[in-house]
């Protein structure tokens, strides 16, 4: 689901930001490698950090790691993928990269 959400993104936008925290983070690298050995998208940047945030039920701050990955697709996108209709019925935003 989440692989042909990014191709799709990647066809209104040249590049995509997948973002995930905590046990998330596995399943944003996956998708990642997935676009990157397919041929479809390059890596731009990797970014990680540490957000924290309040646990309701404990009263306590905890911590939970984040990571940012941004990739750009390739030369060969549009050969790859071809002209797969985008239209999902969703308004195309009008940033150049949209979080996932």
């Amino acid at each position: 689901f989440y692989v042909n959400l990014a191709k799709r993104r990647m066809q209104q936008h040249n590049e995509v930001v997948l973002s995930a925290m905590g046990q998330a983070i596995g399943t944003v690298v996956s998708i990642a490698e997935i676009l990157k050995n397919t041929g479809l998208a390059i890596e731009k940047s990797i970014l990680t950090s540490t957000v924290e945030s309040k646990d309701e039920s404990r009263g306590r701050n905890i911590h939970k790691s984040k990571i940012e990955i941004l990739l750009e697709k390739t030369v060969n996108f549009n050969d790859l993928v071809g002209d797969v209709k985008v239209d999902d019925g969703e308004e195309a935003p009008e940033e150049d990269h949209k979080d996932l």
